[in-house]
């Protein structure tokens, strides 16, 4: 098929837009995260921009590989979620754009791109869903924990780890303030449970 009639094409448009605009949007979330005193969560969203924009990346490489002139502007038409940045509810309203882009839009966006006959679109496709769906989970788990005040808590003793210094120290809950360089609870690193 040629790229230039495919909807491939519009799809892998569509799709790079869409990865910028969520990497910007956990870069704000981020920003909301540090001025509310949680460093540790900042650098999660930190990390997940940073997966955005090499997904991008990936895209826009593709883009220049199929598309016949590399000046080719492409229109497209696309909704995009604005919320104000609450952390809560960014954590949560993250993740389920995340599971949403890892089950549907993505998967669909690989068939298409199959059908067409474009398969290292389709696996770029596909393995930008395995990663939206583990980031899915990594936010859902901080939004809940975050909401039930759970953060810095264990069950059972935890190794917590000062982002800032290194300082390490096995308890149930995180220290108020870090006993060797004395930054404060929200630079001790938050251990994932992606169960």
């Amino acid at each position: 098929m040629d790229f230039n009639q495919s909807k491939t094409k519009e799809y892998l448009a569509r799709a790079f837009a869409g990865i910028c605009q969520d990497g910007a949007r956990y870069q704000f979330i981020s920003k909301t995260a540090v001025s509310e005193g949680f460093n540790a969560i900042s650098d999660k969203l930190k990390t997940i921009a940073k997966h955005k924009m090499a997904h991008a990346s990936v895209l826009y490489q593709l883009m220049l590989d199929n598309i016949e002139e590399e000046k080719d502007n492409i229109n497209i038409e696309a909704g995009y979620p604005f919320e104000q940045q609450i952390l809560d509810t960014s954590l949560l309203i993250s993740s389920e754009i995340e599971e949403n882009e890892g089950k549907n839009i993505f998967p669909h966006f690989a068939k298409i791109a199959h059908d067409e006959g474009f398969f290292a679109v389709e696996e770029a496709f596909l393995n930008i869903s395995k990663v939206n769906l583990a980031d899915a989970k990594i936010l859902k788990f901080l939004a809940d924990e975050f909401d039930n005040e759970k953060l810095y808590k264990s069950e059972k003793s935890f190794d917590w780890v000062c982002s800032n210094c290194g300082y390490s120290e096995s308890r149930k809950t995180a220290w108020q303030n870090c006993p060797l360089c004395s930054y404060p609870q929200g630079y001790v690193e938050i251990s994932i449970n992606e169960e």
